[in-house]
């Protein structure tokens, strides 16, 4: 007799003894009945070469904008008229934000696209664009050699840059989360921001190592270019691994159901994928939450991993380099931590988590900077570590919790335009926002107290979200590991007899 067949009043000990959080979620919820051809079992390799592919996406996106962040002052040198520093770096990190601006654009396009057409194709056409863009702009003259023209070239391919990215986190995420088992999805999506890490630490490493040994002269004279130049074979990479992958489990689901219905012409009103109008008329609340999430995320992100080297080298006296080192120290003690996030917020939930993250920031980021202040590499490390762990527990989180936001049919849609009109305001930014606090207020706090700003706003919508851990993504049927899994589930939501 097949699973599908079998009712009882519940699965049997052994099995609810060895996932009682499933049995106890099933029991809340009191969903009907479940077929064994309703659940999606998981292929372990599968979901590895999907995580590593999303991954590697995402790490060379943040590769692209950790260089430009970390060259910030040099890039100011090349590319903007010589005189007022202040006004160079300035310049600088609006040239930085201008990615940002159109980010949004980026989303509304390749969103919804990714929700008609699939995740894999609009992920390969971003990975694309982003290699090419970021390889042109270590091509561009500087502006002792064309004068205006290099600013603007640069503008342009930081816009185009800016645009590619606009489809890459809400895709990567998505495909992510649609591939991983409902149980392990934190920890699978944590992967993503260990990409996240790594795209930063390789820009990190590769600025600092450079620096060293070309001097700062060389480095300003055409070392700046080799980082850009990189991306190009990374893009490949990329873009090879991305290419050998199949559509999502979730999508491929959606597809034949929507086929399936056209088929019958179902009365019934079908899902539109891809529906931008549907995504505002009946998202709009759960975009609201997810731009206050994102927005406190990204700031406090981008104010540690993008702006802290700066900060160290601008307002303490640290030269480029010892900031970029310490920063590198930060991130490496991340990165061996950032799955085991992922495996807490699969097991007590994405709210408590987060949440944690949040307080982190809104109690400890002035201590922290009064740390950082008193300068000596202890105290500099000590202030930065309290800050990372902090960030850690959101970004371990972020990239599980947001893709369940939203329903399989509007998903990539949705995310990508939540997420990056959030980075749109709020992430890119930061450096320039922190930059131009300082020099208003002479406070070399203002950092600390923005972080606290924005994660006062996380706390409140953290509060807001529900959670989702251990849960089926909505509109997507349930996932698991093994047959075994999905037998136990099916038991477990069997009808009790009546007698």
């Amino acid at each position: 007799m097949s699973a599908t067949d079998r009712t009882a009043p519940a699965a049997d000990p052994e099995a609810r003894r060895r996932h009682p959080r499933l049995f106890r979620a099933v029991t809340r919820r009191q969903r009907p009945p479940l077929r064994r051809s309703d659940i999606t079992v998981t292929d372990d390799a599968a979901v590895r070469r999907a995580v590593k592919a999303a991954s590697l996406g995402n790490a060379m996106e943040w590769f692209d904008f950790g260089i430009y962040a970390y060259l910030a002052v040099t890039l100011g040198h090349a590319f903007f008229p010589a005189g007022n520093e202040t006004a160079q770096l300035l310049s600088s990190f609006a040239t930085f934000a201008v990615a940002f601006l159109v980010r949004p654009l980026g989303g509304v396009v390749f969103g919804p696209m990714g929700d008609r057409i699939g995740r894999k194709q609009v992920l390969a056409m971003t990975m694309i664009l982003m290699a090419v863009s970021t390889f042109a702009i270590g091509l561009i003259p500087s502006y002792a050699s064309i004068g205006f023209w290099a600013p603007v070239l640069l503008v342009f391919l930081r816009m185009l840059q800016g645009f590619s990215t606009g489809g890459e986190y809400g895709g990567a995420s998505t495909f992510i989360a649609e591939y991983a088992p409902d149980r392990r999805r934190g920890f699978f999506g944590s992967f993503l921001e260990f990409g996240t890490l790594a795209g930063y630490l390789g820009a990190a490493g590769l600025v600092t190592a450079l620096t060293a040994w070309l001097g700062s002269g060389t480095m300003e004279a055409w070392g700046w270019r080799v980082p850009f130049l990189v991306a190009g074979p990374l893009g490949l990479v990329g873009l090879y691994l991305r290419m050998r992958l199949d559509e999502t489990p979730a999508f491929q689901k959606l597809e034949s159901d929507t086929a399936r219905a056209s088929e019958a012409a179902d009365p019934v009103e079908t899902s539109a994928k891809g529906d931008l109008a549907k995504i505002f008329r009946q998202q709009w609340p759960t975009l609201i939450l997810c731009i206050a999430l994102v927005g406190a995320y990204n700031i406090t992100h981008y104010m540690l991993l993008s702006y802290m080297p700066t900060y160290l080298s601008d307002e303490l006296g640290y030269s480029e380099t010892h900031g970029l080192l310490i920063l590198l120290l930060v991130m490496v003690f991340l990165m061996l931590i950032i799955a085991q996030v992922g495996r807490l917020n699969d097991r007590f939930g994405r709210k408590p988590v987060l949440m944690a993250g949040m307080l982190g920031f809104l109690f400890l980021s002035l201590p922290a900077f009064l740390l950082i202040r008193q300068g000596g590499v202890l105290a500099i490390t000590a202030g930065m570590l309290m800050l990372g762990l902090s960030l850690v527990c959101m970004l371990g989180t972020m990239s599980a919790a947001l893709p369940a936001l939203f329903p399989t049919d509007v998903r990539y849609g949705s995310l990508s335009i939540g997420y990056n009109l959030s980075a749109s305001l709020f992430g890119g930014t930061t450096p320039l926002v922190i930059t131009a606090l300082i020099g208003a207020t002479g406070s070399g706090l203002m950092p600390a107290y923005y972080a606290m700003g924005a994660a006062f706003v996380g706390v409140i919508a953290v509060a807001c979200m529900k959670e989702t851990a251990r849960r089926p993504l909505e509109g997507s049927p349930p996932c698991v590991e093994t047959p075994e899994e999905a037998a136990e589930l099916v038991l477990a939501r069997a009808p009790e007899p009546r007698f």
